[in-house]
């Protein structure tokens, strides 16, 4: 009953995992906020969904788009934009899916025809179009008129659109990227009118919802070079470490009636966990999606029995700590010098002692103020530390490996 082939925990990339834990405000702010404001005609920005490596963007809001596809909305699938790709070229190609999906190509009306002739010409050559690509309209202008044609057609059909655009960071163009966010964003900002009961007309925004992920540095390319239309439109949230009592709750289904799953026989049977074997599992993923994903995955394929013991997630996280160590070193490598050295300096003192001007200290410096805009990135920006009194780690990986406290079981 217990093999890789039914093992629900999945720590890939992208992956939606079976045992999923925490995110309930992201989740909620799906549910409760943005698709109900924008089903309903009423203002909502777009969502920028940042975070290091394995904090789990792209699952999250690809668990999104899973929901409302499910519930009968208009959904793309994840764009994921390569570095030096064109992102209009992509997002144009699905947003002609959905025209499709809308039946936008029934159309008898000339203008939707020219205008899905034109953005078919933006899907094959992208922001390059502006600059000698015939007739018509520019790109980014082509694109937003027909997401306002999707958005009509949407209201009509009572759906809600959701666009999700992965790796913005990727977006190393300025010229495209300013172009693909006023696109976006001149979207979720147009109304449009409507009848309403009465015999009355009444202005509306359109039911589009757009969300972007990708690595923190996307809040200086497009928060700090765009300026404040950009924020006014999009809502930027940093994923942070997840809290024990979210990992215990997500593995509470296997401590109380077991886990579901399928027996030698094709039947059902059902895997359960001790309670030291799950507080074992937080304790070593230190609150890192990647990394619980990965404790639990191997846990599961240390061996065949209906109970997952302490000593089978002790055993399975002997043979994934490499990669364990390697997912926190890919965090590390990523940031610049004076960020290192930061955390470096914050590590080396005792957590008492983890106050501005120690750490300015430790680091060789004269002042605390030199550092001040360094540890104001390493909270805001890259969510690794929190700066309280004194400041502390919300990345616990990251503080676990430049420590003592790193969960070795060997």
């Amino acid at each position: 009953m217990r093999s890789p082939v039914t093992n629900p925990f999945q720590p890939g990339s992208d992956v939606v995992p079976d045992v999923w834990a925490g995110r309930v405000e992201q989740l909620s702010d799906w549910r409760d906020a943005v698709r109900p404001r924008r089903h309903a005609g009423l203002y909502e920005t777009g969502r920028t969904i940042l975070g290091e490596p394995g904090t789990g963007k792209s699952s999250l809001v690809r668990k999104i788009a899973r929901d409302a596809a499910d519930a009968g909305d208009w959904v793309t699938p994840q764009l994921r934009i390569p570095s030096g790709a064109d992102p209009l070229k992509i997002v144009a190609s699905a947003v002609l899916r959905l025209a499709d999906m809308a039946g936008l190509r029934t159309s008898t009306r000339q203008r939707v025809m020219d205008l899905l002739s034109r953005v078919e010409q933006v899907a094959i050559s992208g922001f390059s179009l502006a600059m000698g690509g015939g007739e018509g309209p520019e790109p980014f202008t082509a694109l937003f008129d027909l997401l306002i044609e999707l958005g009509q057609a949407a209201i009509d059909q009572d759906a809600v659109i959701l666009i999700h655009i992965d790796e913005v960071q990727n977006i190393t163009d300025e010229a495209a990227l300013s172009q693909l966010l006023i696109a976006l964003g001149d979207a979720l900002s147009y109304e449009v009118e409507v009848s309403a009961p009465g015999g009355l007309y009444v202005t509306r925004f359109l039911p589009i919802a757009v969300y972007l992920t990708g690595l923190p540095d996307f809040e200086d390319m497009a928060g700090a070079r765009k300026g404040a239309t950009f924020a006014r439109r999009f809502r930027t949230t940093t994923l942070t470490a997840l809290d024990e009592d979210d990992l215990l709750e997500a593995l509470q289904p296997f401590v109380l009636e077991g886990w579901e799953t399928h027996d030698d026989e094709h039947g059902i049977a059902r895997v359960s966990m001790s309670q030291e074997a799950a507080k074992a599992i937080v304790a070593l993923c230190c609150g890192e999606p990647f990394l619980f994903q990965l404790a639990g995955q191997r846990a599961w394929n240390a061996a065949q029995t209906s109970v997952i013991s302490e000593d089978q997630v002790v055993t399975g996280w002997s043979g994934a700590e490499g990669e364990a160590l390697a997912h926190v070193e890919r965090i590390l490598n990523r940031l610049p010098t004076r960020e290192h050295e930061f955390i470096d300096a914050m590590a080396a003192l005792p957590p008492a002692d983890r106050k501005l001007t120690k750490i300015a200290e430790q680091m060789g410096m004269t002042a605390a103020t030199q550092v001040g805009p360094t540890s104001q990135r390493l909270d805001t920006v890259r969510g690794i530390i929190s700066r309280g009194k004194p400041y502390s780690f919300r990345n616990r990986a990251v503080e676990a490996y430049l420590t003592t406290d790193w969960p070795r079981v060997n």
